[in-house]
């Protein structure tokens, strides 16, 4: 599979993706789309602060990729009518890499942090005495002579954004003030989200295509945003440009994405579940290997979105279909299948797969 094929319901983002959102995302938080109770504590936070006159406490962001991190960060620090700095955790290989950054920060600035699990862990335990005491000890000379000297930063509130937050050491979570959780949108906000960019794209969309689009979205306003764009190409380069429900059907079937918002990879995945291991349970390896992918792809890239929908399980003895996936597929169980009913196990670990 194409990396090219693969990107349509990728919710990480491209350069293409980057470009676009720039321009579609909304600038204030009344404006943003969803995340309701987000808004609302997030709101209180900040003209809280506002009110106080001080710098708002750090703010740690959580949720699958797609679902408007970046955008809220841009949107805090407009509210906060403050600069913001933008970097992330691969950046930040050295202890030296995040001082630079810290001891050039403004008062009341706001540093966005992307990725803040993958920061390396000097960094990561420089960060701790900089957010509680807005310091920074930098360490002069090596051996027994190394100094630390203590260098004062201005104040600033720290957004950081996370897809894994079971990865932050619990000392760094418990510096942050509010943590937000962010989670999948409903059919009806994407439709929202939809309509706005369409409108800001100069795209005639009808509703039914947006009902069609939204359901084929995976939850996501960034894969929203991206097959609203594909439709579009198909509209004019096959049509008069206008967005209707058959439009978005034959555009969508073109790109091989399905009600469901499945792609080539999902279907493949469950197809070898269904018909090579009738239901399963299987391993990861044995089912990766099936349909010629590595292990990690598939946990890692189809497996998340197939068991939050529904169609596949995680049991202690491997990867097991549901109900749900045979009719999705239109095959029909047989009498010995294994639904997973009583077995799934919520723990994501598996034992070694003998094959």
């Amino acid at each position: 599979m194409t990396e090219h094929e693969r990107e349509m319901v990728s919710p990480d983002a491209d350069l293409d993706d980057r470009a676009v959102e720039g321009a579609l995302r909304p600038k204030r938080l009344e404006d943003f789309v969803g995340q309701e109770r987000v808004r609302e504590q997030l709101s209180l936070v900040l003209r809280g602060a506002q009110r106080r006159g001080r710098a708002p406490d750090h703010i740690l962001m959580s949720g699958g990729p797609g679902l408007g991190k970046t955008t809220l960060a841009m949107i805090i620090a407009s509210e906060l009518g403050a600069p913001l700095r933008i970097t992330s955790g691969p950046a930040i290989e050295r202890s030296g890499d995040l001082a630079a950054v810290l001891s050039t920060l403004q008062e009341g600035e706001v540093l966005f942090l992307d990725e803040i699990h993958r920061m390396a862990r000097p960094a990561e335990e420089m960060l701790y005495v900089a957010m509680e005491d807005f310091r920074v000890d930098v360490v002069v000379g090596k051996g027994p002579g190394a100094t630390a000297i203590p260098i004062d930063i201005a104040p600033f509130t720290l957004v950081g954004a996370t897809t894994r937050a079971g990865l932050l050491p619990a000392p760094l979570r418990d510096r942050f003030g509010f943590t937000a959780q962010m989670d999948f949108y409903r059919a009806d906000e994407l439709e929202h989200i939809l309509r706005r960019s369409a409108g800001l794209l100069g795209v005639d969309l009808e509703d039914d295509a947006a009902v069609e689009i939204a359901g084929r979205s995976r939850g996501t306003p960034r894969i929203a945003n991206r097959l609203l764009r594909r439709v579009r190409d198909y509209a004019e380069v096959h049509g008069d440009g206008h967005l209707t429900l058959d439009t978005a059907r034959a555009a969508l079937s073109l790109y091989e994405v399905d009600g469901q918002g499945l792609d080539r990879l999902d279907r493949a995945v469950l197809d070898a579940l269904l018909r090579r291991f009738r239901g399963g349970p299987v391993g990861l390896s044995t089912l990766a290997v099936s349909v010629g992918e590595e292990p990690e792809t598939v946990e890692v890239v189809a497996e998340p979105f197939l068991v939050r929908s529904g169609l596949i399980a995680r049991t202690p003895r491997g990867r097991v279909a549901t109900p749900e996936a045979w009719a999705h597929m239109g095959l029909t169980p047989p009498p010995d299948a294994a639904f997973g009913a009583g077995i799934a196990d919520t723990a994501p670990v598996e034992p070694p797969d003998p094959s």
